[in-house]
This record gives C-alpha cells, sequence and structure tokens, in this order.
C-alpha cells in the first residue's frame, strides 16, 4: 500500500505541474459548502407556475429528500405535462427567477419542473451527493488515517425515484411518461449517465453537465455502449453532454491547496483524462438509438458549470433562450443583496 509521505508527493506534484500550466483567474473564490438558498421562486406566488413540497425518505428512516414541483397553470395536455427533473434540487432551484418562469410559461409545450434536493436549506449537501449520484463505492482517502469506502448508493436512490417520488408526483400533476429530462452537474451528471445505462425507459432525455467519470477509477468509461445495450431494450434515448473548457486544463487556482483532502481528490480525478467527456460523447454516438450532442463552454471551470449546464439543458429541451452564459439571478451587478 502506498505511505501516506508517497501518496502526497505524487500529488504535490501533480499539483505543481496543474499550477505552472494554469493561470490563476483573477478572483477566484472557494466554494462554500455550508452556502444556503435563502428564498427561492418556489416559495412565492407567481403567474404562470404554482409551486408543491414534499419529502421521502428511505425505508430505515435515515435519509430524507426534498422534492419540489412546479406545474404550469392552465389545463394540461391530453397525454399530461412534459417534465424537466433536476438532481442537486435546492442548488438548481437558486438558478430560476420570475422570467424564465414566465418564458417557460410562454412555450408551446410547458414543462413540469422537478427539483430532487435534501430537506434541508444547503444550496449543495456534499455528503449526501456522495452517497446518492455514485454507482459503486470508492475509497476516499484521508491521507492521515484509513481510507474509507463511500458512495454506491445511486441504484437505491433510483429505486426512491421509481417507487417514491415518482408516484407522489403523478398524484399531483399529470406527467407525459414519453417526454421526461433528467439533468444533473457532476457526481450528479455522473449519476445521470447510470440511469441511462441501466433503466430503461425511465427518463427519454439525459442531461449530463461535467460528469465525475473519474469517480470509481474512472468505471464509467468502461464500455458505455455495452451497458446501454444491455439494458434498454431498444429504446431511443436524447443524450446532452456538456463540459468546461477550462475543466481540460485542471485549473487548481481557487482550490485549498494546503488541505491534504483537497490534494488527494485532485490526485483521484486523473483516473478520468482531460477529454473524456468528448470521447464518451463520441462513442454513445455509435450507438443505435441514442441521440448525442456535446457541448464545451470555453474558459468555464468545474463550479460554472453547473449553471451553464442547466441553462443549456432547458435550452434545448424546452425551447426558452440560451441563459448558459447569464448570472445566477441576484448576483447581477447592481442587483439587491
Amino acid at each position: 500500500m502506498r505511505t501516506r509521505a508517497a501518496t502526497l508527493a505524487v500529488a504535490a506534484g501533480l499539483l505543481v505541474a496543474l499550477q505552472a500550466a494554469v493561470p490563476a483567474p483573477a478572483a477566484a473564490q472557494q466554494r462554500d459548502p455550508l452556502q444556503t438558498i435563502g428564498e427561492t421562486v418556489a416559495d412565492r406566488a407567481h403567474a404562470h407556475y404554482r409551486f408543491e413540497r414534499f419529502t421521502v425518505s428511505s425505508a430505515d428512516g435515515t435519509r430524507t429528500w426534498r422534492v419540489d414541483l412546479g406545474i404550469p397553470a392552465g389545463d394540461a395536455p391530453a397525454t399530461g405535462w412534459p417534465s424537466f427533473w433536476m438532481l442537486d434540487g435546492n442548488g438548481a432551484l437558486i438558478e430560476f427567477d420570475e422570467a424564465l418562469l414566465d418564458e417557460l410559461a410562454t412555450r408551446p409545450d410547458p414543462h413540469a419542473l422537478v427539483f430532487i434536493g435534501y430537506d434541508n436549506d444547503l444550496r449543495i449537501d456534499s455528503p449526501a451527493r456522495t452517497r446518492d449520484y455514485t454507482f459503486a463505492a470508492d475509497l476516499r482517502g484521508t491521507v492521515d488515517g484509513d481510507p474509507q469506502r463511500v458512495g454506491g448508493g445511486a441504484d437505491a436512490l433510483l429505486e426512491v425515484i421509481e417507487r417514491q417520488i415518482r408516484p407522489e408526483l403523478v398524484q399531483r400533476a399529470p406527467l407525459d411518461p414519453q417526454q421526461q429530462t433528467l439533468w444533473g452537474h457532476s457526481l450528479a451528471g455522473l449519476f445521470v449517465l447510470h440511469t441511462l445505462y441501466t433503466r430503461a425507459g425511465l427518463f427519454q432525455t439525459y442531461a449530463a453537465g461535467s460528469p465525475s467519470l473519474w469517480w470509481g477509477d474512472g468505471g464509467m468509461l468502461r464500455e458505455p455502449e455495452e451497458y446501454f445495450i444491455a439494458h434498454n431494450a431498444g429504446r431511443r434515448a436524447r443524450v446532452l453532454l456538456s463540459l468546461g473548457g477550462g475543466e481540460r486544463a485542471r485549473d487548481v487556482s481557487n482550490r485549498d491547496l494546503s488541505s491534504a483532502r483537497v490534494v488527494e481528490h485532485l490526485r483521484r480525478i486523473t483516473a478520468a483524462p482531460p477529454d473524456a467527456a468528448a470521447t464518451l460523447a463520441e462513442r454513445l454516438r455509435q450507438v443505435p438509438g441514442l441521440s448525442v450532442e456535446y457541448r464545451e463552454f470555453d474558459g468555464l471551470t468545474h463550479g460554472p458549470m453547473f449553471r451553464a449546464s442547466l441553462m443549456d439543458a432547458l435550452h434545448k429541451v424546452t425551447g426558452v433562450a440560451d441563459r448558459s452564459g447569464t448570472p445566477r439571478p441576484g448576483t447581477e451587478p447592481g442587483a439587491p443583496q
């Protein structure tokens, strides 16, 4: 087993190379793991959407998910509303404002909006999403102690989606089972791809932004075509893959390099090469039944890709204007704090 000193030496060498190759952007910020969401569109009355909220829990009561459902005003189509499902639902909610809801409502086929998050006020619940969005348990090196196995809960969450969340949703709003999109970013993007590969017909469009293809030593990159063919019984699907151009360069300028945990994480992500997402898109294009689109955002790093990939997917699926290059509502210069 590699010693602590050897692990740190390898990671330090990697970081030196990365720092030499990548200029630090001005005013780069470390992500705040305790950032809360505050008031969102789900908490306010709106002319064209009404929101309902419910929670579901695991059988042992130790895990709880919060679902916010945005239902278009008016009568649903005969087949039900098309729906756009979002993982990291708390974080996704704060990317929406009234103007976006207004435009969604004016589309010929308004979409119901499904936000699957956690029953707290955190924008991103890192421990919970690591558990739920990963297809296999992985070793998480602590550097100062023994490695711990974390993750591997993706199939369990898919069971919750199929057996608890979806039945509750259809009790609250008619949804078209043939027009459903699932979006996720980072580990949630990995979950989107796992769902594509293993759950036949659960969704029709799969939007994965900056998927964490390094998880499990790059296990998602091994024979993805065969996974899909084996589990999808000839069903067709649309796949939207995206990546930030800055992610190819492995920009670490906004990371706390004094943290041994961060150093270890940056070592682990080298399991997927910088062009892994583009290569995966090309491989999936060869699979009969899959329609695959790949978009790379010039200069964007991993964090900003959350909003960019979400707005890009909304644009491509619903037809609203492309807001992938716009700031989050309330963060524009001069916006009220």
